[in-house]
């Protein structure tokens, strides 16, 4: 039996809006993005979509919200030849979920802590809202590992950020600590640890009760139309493309069997 790595849970806001939240539960692997909870947040999003729901909230259980791709993984994948079909269960299955997410006819508000690492960030460019600890950061990590980006942050980023800004980022995998991030608009609100998800659902209630949640989802639906959407999903599968011709190469392999060296000594 498929062990549940995503949590799911259905409730009413102020009595009337459906809500589903969905929760990161691997904690002891850092929620890292691999087949199985990447296949089981892509069915907690069709439960979003099936059940209607107006909002939908993502947290994550555990130090980390995620550090992205398991680097180890990877690796073996490469090793043993499989590095393309391997890349398809994930980094495919990833790039899906943030297209869905953008298109989904639901307010979507995640909070975060912690390390949110690698492609796992795209699951923040792509939420409408965000709250995040004041331990939190987000972290590229492409060129120490030696991967090619995915997870939106040339897709997706560069909407938030400007091209420029978004590549500087990366060419020096720069540390987006919790308070710039929200400078930079790619948060809401920035809490403590502790307060994380007394915040989130604060905020939450307040959208129900303070706003429409009808003109809500007509300003998502409007800024994330057709074209844009359109444009999104060719920059992602351009990072896939891109993502499975470098994975394979002695470079990249080179560059994680480092990587995983580093780590090893840093405990």
């Amino acid at each position: 039996m498929t062990r549940l790595k995503v949590k799911t849970n259905e409730t009413l806001i102020n009595g009337a809006y459906r809500h589903v939240g969905i929760v990161l539960a691997a904690p002891g692997r850092a929620n890292s993005l691999e087949p199985v909870i990447l296949g089981q947040l892509s069915d907690a999003l069709d439960l979003a979509r099936d059940r209607k729901a107006v909002f939908v909230t993502l947290r994550a259980e555990g130090r980390n919200f995620s550090t992205g791709g398991d680097v180890s993984s990877f690796l073996a994948a490469s090793k043993a030849g499989d590095a393309e079909r391997f890349s398809d269960q994930v980094v495919g299955l990833l790039q899906s979920i943030i297209h869905r997410m953008l298109a989904l006819p639901a307010i979507i508000v995640t909070g975060a802590q912690g390390a949110i690492t690698g492609g796992s960030a795209g699951l923040i460019f792509a939420s409408d809202l965000v709250v995040l600890a004041d331990n939190a950061f987000l972290q590229p990590y492409f060129s120490r590992v030696g991967f090619s980006p995915d997870g939106g942050w040339s897709a997706l980023l560069p909407e938030r950020l400007g091209a420029g800004r978004a590549l500087q980022i990366q060419l020096t995998n720069a540390r987006i600590k919790a308070d710039e991030a929200r400078r930079l608009g790619l948060a809401e609100q920035v809490t403590s640890e502790q307060t994380l998800n007394r915040s989130l659902d604060s905020l939450l209630a307040g959208l129900a009760e303070d706003h429409d949640p009808p003109a809500m989802l007509a300003a998502k639906r409007l800024i994330w139309n057709e074209a844009r959407l359109g444009q999104i999903r060719t920059g992602l599968e351009a990072e896939l493309t891109s993502f499975k011709q470098h994975i394979a190469t002695p470079a990249t392999r080179r560059g994680m069997q480092r990587f995983l060296d580093q780590l090893s000594e840093a405990v």
